[in-house]
């Protein structure tokens, strides 16, 4: 964050207007879960051939997966309800 010296971790994923589904792994949740003030989901929605919108989800992930997962898949359409304009 600038002028704080704390880091921040960005996750950023894309993913075309409509899709289904996103996928993070385990360890973006993990870290999420870890570090819930200081990781980002960044959501990158292509609208259309050169235009899109992002999306920024603060403390996306209310658990963590169960042991053996290796990566989620998440309702798109969900995620992207629960975002807002990055800052």
């Amino acid at each position: 964050m600038p002028g704080t010296g704390k880091l921040r971790f960005t996750e950023v994923n894309g993913r075309v207007s409509g899709a289904p589904t996103i996928t993070v792994t385990k360890d973006e949740i993990l870290y999420s879960r870890n570090k819930p003030e200081d990781f980002i989901l960044a959501i990158v929605e292509f609208t259309g051939e050169d235009t899109h919108r992002a999306h920024d989800l603060r403390q996306p992930f209310q658990r963590e997966p169960d042991f053996g997962v290796i990566s989620v898949n998440c309702d798109f359409a969900e995620l992207l309800a629960r975002g807002e304009a990055p800052r």
